[in-house]
């Protein structure tokens, strides 16, 4: 199984800087697709007493596991990140491959594929870009603007899944860490090359997160849900978030939006997992409880609707170990709509709702006109286009705010569906407050003036509205019914080779840890040669060519790649970019240590640089020993000049020696420490550490 290597900060850095310098992109997301604020637009949102720029960010999952997901989730508009799950039992076996977001979403993935301290050490440094990035003026509103401050960033642990994992040692020193990371912050400042010293004295945030959504798995006991929220909130002193079920419908209720209104008729939700999750009435009791805990800590307290949905595992593309899948995407949205509906129709607005399923840029803007938040996204940004489709949420938002002339989004959830007139028939509102309301509702005044000490419930009676009419439309919308979801990409129906393919770069932007990346290589033929050895000299044979026809190619980054099968789903060809493709360690010792895979590391040595290659299970390696190469491999070891190897060969061999693995080696090396090249394998050879990882 693959096992996640988190790159070292100096080379996060010293990538994600010369690659904003020199190509206006990062980590390969294009500068067109940074997300800024509008100016005179506040697309804020004020959180258990914390501001973020906007309600949007990534789900706990796939896109915030490594410091670079959190980066480029940050510059793509995330302002509330939401980091993956973290539980005691950091050395889980994942089956793979893990996520199938062809139509809909499917995943077998469900905690981090880190240790512990490796997660804490990534999230440490993912705060640290975030105030990188923020000094260099990435992110920002337009100054002296309202949406001044939509560089504002929130982060959110996620923590699963039993009371007695949560109360480990490791768990309590990761969430310590969290609430306390300056010891963190002086290690890793100490690590940062001199080029990069401004940066060693930022501000960085001492707390960097003290809100924790409760992941609870499906099956979970009602009592242990309400015993870790007790010890999240007393002991540990953070806000809470605990994340309810799609099984909160019950049986019917799924069944008749599903199957019968969205048309998903071959989906099936084990009656075992129906009957063992928390039901309804148990969940109110749970909601109201903690809700006074909470209170009476001083904490603030919401709920997350929803969790993915189990279903049984029937599609074929995940491994057929595993019986039960989560579900994602577009019927998960309708399923959580229909349980913000029925919560609210218990509490209305007073219990914050942080919401996730099935969102994108066409839904965004509903959502935050319900006052959802956090709104958080994981299945669209597996789409094509990846974190690039960001973007568009504030847009789409921004455009349905100006159509209705609303500057901040409360004042959005009052005109979003027309519900302000409705919403000032309350009791108890003075005559003259309404009186004043409906003339600035009428002439497009302030509202929030004309309202003043009553505008607050007047948004939330109007939020109350709105949900109830998004609620009502969403199962008769054929954009989440089964027709609409159910054609996977187009397959072509070749197969990818090392070199040259469609090109299409989808596998790039739908990997969420860029592990996927392009190299460019010579355009045209590249001959090889076979060395025979005869009479004591070295003859040099025609063994072919290799061809190159495209501009670009495709490689890997396997330290950052958890075969997760993903990229494999979005490619019109057969193969997998990550198992076909030139793929590159981070170091020779994880290379070595994976001797099923082929690929390449390349490193640095006293005298320059050594490439390791294996192919079809073979090692070799090329280094350089004062202006020759030295070429080994199975049964030869020569050092040669390449420009004329058989007149420059000197070493030993057991019979003719081909050097089709030198000419790749050679090509993909140079490729890598080309000048402008940004990749993770030449990020680490300009840092100087081999060692490919942070360790714990």
């Amino acid at each position: 199984m693959a096992d996640l290597t988190p790159v070292p900060l100096p080379a996060l850095v010293a990538r994600l800087f010369a690659e904003l310098e020199q190509h206006q992109r990062a980590f390969d997301l294009p500068a067109r697709f940074f997300a800024a604020g509008a100016e005179g637009r506040d697309v804020s949102v004020t959180s258990f007493g914390q501001r973020a720029g906007s309600p949007f960010g990534p789900a706990a999952g796939p896109h915030t596991q490594l410091a670079q997901n959190v980066a480029l989730a940050w510059l793509a508009g995330g302002r509330m990140l939401e980091l993956k799950t973290i539980q005691a039992r950091d050395d889980l076996v994942i089956p793979r491959p893990c996520i199938d977001a062809g139509t809909i979403g499917y995943n077998v993935e469900w905690s981090q594929e880190l240790r512990l301290a490796q997660s804490l050490e990534e999230y440490v440094k993912a705060a640290m870009l975030v105030e990188m990035l923020r000094a260099e003026g990435y992110g920002r509103g337009a100054p002296g603007t309202a949406d001044a401050a939509f560089d504002d960033t929130v982060f959110d642990m996620s923590v699963g899944y039993d009371l007695a994992g949560i109360r480990t040692r490791p768990v309590r020193d990761f969430l310590d860490g969290m609430l306390d990371a300056a010891p963190h912050y002086d290690r890793l400042r100490a690590q940062l090359p001199a080029r990069f010293a401004r940066f060693r004295d930022l501000p960085y945030p001492r707390r960097i997160a003290e809100r924790v959504t409760l992941s609870t798995f499906h099956g979970c006991p009602p009592d242990e849900i309400e015993a870790i929220g007790n010890y999240l909130l007393e002991e540990v002193g953070v806000h809470l978030i605990v994340k309810l079920n799609p099984t909160l419908l019950g049986a019917d209720g799924l069944r008749e939006l599903l199957h019968d209104r969205l048309g998903y008729r071959d989906l099936t939700v084990p009656a075992e997992v129906l009957a063992s999750d928390t039901n309804w009435e148990q969940a109110l009791g749970i909601v109201e409880r903690l809700r006074e805990r909470a209170a009476r800590a001083g904490r603030g307290f919401g709920v997350k609707l929803t969790n993915t949905l189990v279903v049984e595992n029937r599609r074929g593309f995940l491994p057929a170990s595993e019986r039960l899948a989560y579900l994602s995407g577009a019927p998960l949205h309708v399923l959580a709509i229909a349980l913000v509906a029925r919560l609210r129709r218990t509490f209305g607005d007073a219990v914050p709702v942080s919401f996730s399923g099935g969102i994108d840029a066409q839904n965004f803007a509903d959502a935050a006109a319900l006052g959802l938040g956090p709104i958080t996204v994981s299945t669209d940004l597996l789409k094509p286009g990846g974190y690039g489709r960001a973007r568009r949420y504030l847009t789409e938002l921004g455009a349905r705010m100006d159509a209705v002339g609303a500057r901040d989004l409360a004042t959005f959830s009052l005109k979003a569906y027309g519900h302000a007139g409705a919403a000032l028939a309350a009791p108890g509102l003075a005559p003259e407050v309404e009186r004043a309301c409906r003339q600035a509702l009428a002439s497009g005044g302030d509202l929030r003036a004309a309202a003043g000490p009553a505008f607050d419930g007047w948004v939330s009676r109007a939020r109350l509205l709105d949900t109830e009419t998004y609620a009502a439309r969403l199962p008769a919308d054929p954009r989440y019914a089964a027709p609409k979801n159910s054609t996977p990409p187009r397959k072509v129906g070749s197969n990818l080779a090392l070199f040259d393919c469609l090109t299409c770069d989808k596998c790039i932007p739908v990997c969420p840890n860029d592990a996927n990346f392009s190299l460019v290589l010579p355009q045209g033929e590249v001959p090889v040669e076979r060395l025979v050895r005869t009479d004591g000299r070295w003859r040099a044979e025609p063994a072919g060519a290799i061809t190159l026809g495209k501009p670009a190619q495709i490689a890997n980054f396997a330290d950052a790649c958890n075969e997760c099968g993903h990229c494999d789903v979005m490619c019109p060809e057969d193969g997998g970019p990550w198992a076909v493709k030139p793929r590159f360690f981070g170091s020779e010792e994880a290379w070595a240590a994976r001797p099923d895979h082929d690929g390449f590391a390349l490193v640095r040595t006293a005298a320059g640089q050594r490439m390791l290659g294996r192919f079809q299970g073979r090692a070799y390696a090329v280094a350089s020993e004062g202006g020759r190469l030295r070429y080994s491999g199975p049964g030869f070891d020569l050092t040669l000049e390449l420009g004329d190897p058989a007149g420059t060969a000197e070493g030993r061999a057991d019979g003719p020696v081909d050097l089709t693995a030198l000419r790749i080696m050679e090509l993909l090396r140079q490729a890598v420490v080309a000048a402008g090249a940004s990749t993770f394998p030449g990020a680490l050879l300009e840092a100087g550490d081999s060692a490919g990882g942070t360790g714990s």
